[in-house]
């Protein structure tokens, strides 16, 4: 798949900032929207796909293992099973959809994009499967390059609240994050993956702290100064949570500061499960951010 022939790709990126909505094909998600823990996951999964679609969405992420702290991992057989009946039941409906597919493994992504996705989410930045980069080379989709710092044994658990990650070291964490983000765009590089296919996500909520996550947000503009697209994705996230005391249903006020913040800040997607009210907060803070001069 050829990005001139992609119509999900590229995004016209500095004339708005675009939604992905977040779809979950999993038993255990942090947010508890995973769409497994009901029956007709595929029927759940097109509903959830026309909401997101009616209320904004430019673009839907398609999740079939969770990453939250603590979660366990998935195999790409299951993870496979999980998210190519819903891709292609929501292409099925929606054929002019544009789909991602969130996974760091690149045989889910080759049978993802075969079943119609469109894009690539990685959460390790090219780091964890060797045979991503070539893949994402080959077939010329977007890629997502998050940084992540995450390791087992590094998440405090808290039923209410959730998991965050604690003790986390960094010598100076906007520059180490810049650092490690710029490895991932190397790798790219290297494989031929061209600049114009790649975005890059700061990984609010993996590997950093409470207050880490909120200095990658204030000092987003640092991260938009490589000169890459920039997603952010803080939706309904632990720092909200242990900041607000409050569970992931009761965040949306705190996920809508984040986004805000993040755009008058240089994000140019922002992945969200709330799509309607976070369509809002876009509209409001592109009409702040992004209004034309009179001089």
């Amino acid at each position: 798949m050829d990005e001139r022939i992609n119509p999900c790709f590229p995004f016209p990126w500095g004339t708005r900032t675009f939604i992905m909505g977040i779809l979950n094909v999993t038993p255990d998600s942090f947010s508890g929207d995973g769409l497994l823990n009901q029956d007709g996951v595929v029927e759940a999964a097109v509903q959830q796909a026309a909401r997101f679609l009616d209320e904004g969405a430019d673009l839907i992420d398609i999740g079939g293992e969770s990453t939250r702290p603590g979660a366990e991992s998935v195999s790409a057989e299951e993870e496979i099973a999980r998210v190519v009946p819903v891709i292609e039941g929501i292409k099925g409906a929606f054929p002019g959809v544009c789909l991602s597919i969130d996974t760091y493994k690149a045989s889910v992504a080759t049978a993802a994009l075969d079943a119609g996705a469109q894009w690539v989410n990685d959460v390790w930045g090219l780091k964890a499967d060797p045979k991503m980069a070539s893949l994402v080379a080959t077939t010329g989709v977007p890629i997502i390059l998050m940084h992540n710092r995450s390791k087992p044994g590094s998440a405090a658990l808290e039923a209410r609240l959730g998991g965050r990650y604690v003790g986390i070291a960094y010598e100076n964490l906007i520059e180490d994050i810049r650092r490690e983000l710029m490895e991932s765009v190397s790798i790219a590089l290297e494989n031929s993956i061209r600049p114009s296919q790649i975005i890059l996500d700061p990984g609010i909520g993996f590997g950093k702290t409470v207050d880490q996550n909120f200095e990658v947000i204030d000092r987003l503009d640092a991260i938009k100064s490589l000169g890459y697209p920039i997603l952010v994705g803080p939706s309904r996230k632990s720092f909200l949570g242990y900041t607000l005391d409050l569970p992931p249903s009761e965040r949306v006020e705190g996920t809508a500061a984040a986004v805000a913040l993040s755009i008058a800040r240089g994000a140019d997607i922002v992945r969200v499960h709330d799509v309607g009210v976070m369509a809002r907060v876009v509209r409001i803070a592109d009409a702040i951010v992004r209004r034309e001069s009179d001089a």
